[in-house]
């Protein structure tokens, strides 16, 4: 007998894994775009974009995912009708039970070699490899703590619990404990659990740390106020971090200098980047790449407080290339396309490995159709 279907929720949570949104930017719409959650997944199509003939390829099979670098649903739209192509083509994905997620910016930043960045930095050899800018991302996670009598902390951590809070991975009722003393004076009007209208009182009180995501603030504040034996409940949201530096783009040095036009042409015939722009003098030596795969150009000062020779990017516009010219800094326009799609079949291995990690069991494979008419 052959195993469990695949969900679009099971690879919903892979991507998730390997990519969380938290490491997206604030700007980016990652994750599920279209379909269900609960919609059964047999196979996995990879593309960078989602174009008709790519959802054409996805309806030779049914119950295929499209799993896509660029989001569909980007920019926001007022109606969704066919008057757009992003209206159109979720349309006609919805129309055909084909659902529609995307790794975006959350896959940029990767570590795991499958980033936009790392072909370039693969096929120039850079050494002494480093982010080209970096911070530190919220989680979409907060922390509740609030304060409970001894007698009462398992009802309240049950009903919290039963709200959402206190999940961490395959672990649940997750809390943090420790004992304290609450003072307050009850006054008049006030019918307090413990203590005397009009009198200071001491209670023995236990700290009580729970997580839970921020979608589910209002249901588990709801829960714990229900929960509570107290009139007065006190209680504070503490937002996270995910504890670790997210860095758009790269910057390292190679292996020997080189003169521009020879870096240039590696790119050129090695990325494929058959259609690259390069501006600076051709003979100029270069000891220092700085590289963001697609469009770059709002990171030119980046890379220029980098210490980088030459800019490797795509989609560079015509005034900040001559004021990046003017500040010293060389520039190579591979392409959005180029820069990006070379990443793709990385990105897919990666899948495929962690989905054999998870037991899923759907086809995961390239999409066939090619996302840009250039020619």
């Amino acid at each position: 007998m052959s195993g469990p279907i695949d969900t679009v929720g099971d690879w919903l949570a892979l991507v998730e894994e390997r990519y969380p949104r938290a490491q997206a930017a604030s700007w980016d719409h990652p994750g599920l775009q279209v379909g269900d959650p609960a919609w059964p997944v047999r196979r996995v199509l990879v593309t960078l974009d989602v174009t008709g003939a790519v959802l054409a390829e996805a309806a030779e099979q049914p119950d295929t995912l499209v799993l896509a670098h660029h989001p569909l649903l980007f920019r926001p739209l007022s109606a969704l009708t066919p008057a757009t192509a992003p209206g159109r083509l979720a349309l006609q994905a919805a129309s055909q039970r084909i659902a529609v997620a995307a790794a975006h910016t959350n896959l940029d930043v990767t570590n795991d070699g499958a980033g936009t960045n790392d072909p370039v930095v693969a096929l120039l050899g850079l050494t002494d490899v480093r982010p080209l800018t970096t911070e530190v991302r919220r989680d979409e996670r907060v922390k509740l703590v609030t304060f409970v009598p001894p007698e009462a902390v398992d009802a309240v951590l049950d009903a919290v619990s039963a709200a959402g809070a206190g999940r961490i991975g395959d672990y649940e009722r997750c809390s943090f404990r420790v004992a304290g003393t609450g003072t307050f004076r009850p006054l008049a009007g006030a019918d307090p659990y413990s203590g005397t209208v009009g009198q200071d009182a001491a209670e023995d009180e236990l700290r009580l740390e729970v997580e839970l995501p921020t979608g589910r603030i209002g249901v588990v504040v709801r829960a714990l106020i229900a929960a509570h034996p107290y009139e007065e409940v006190a209680y504070d949201l503490l937002p996270l971090l995910d504890g670790a530096e997210v860095g758009f783009g790269r910057v390292g040095r190679l292996p020997r200098p080189m003169p521009l036009d020879a870096v240039a042409e590696t790119i050129r015939t090695q990325l494929p980047a058959p259609h690259l722009r390069t501006a600076g003098e051709p003979d100029r030596e270069v000891h220092v790449v700085a590289v963001v795969g697609g469009a770059g150009d709002g990171l030119i000062g980046a890379a220029q407080a980098s210490g980088a020779d030459v800019y490797v990017t795509g989609d560079l516009r015509h005034h900040v290339t001559l004021d990046a010219l003017e500040q010293g800094l060389a520039l190579i326009d591979a392409g959005h396309h180029a820069t990006e799609v070379a990443a793709m079949p990385t990105w897919r291995l990666r899948l495929a490995a962690a989905a054999r990690e998870r037991g899923l069991s759907a086809t995961l494979l390239a999409s066939a159709v090619p996302t840009v008419p250039w020619r």
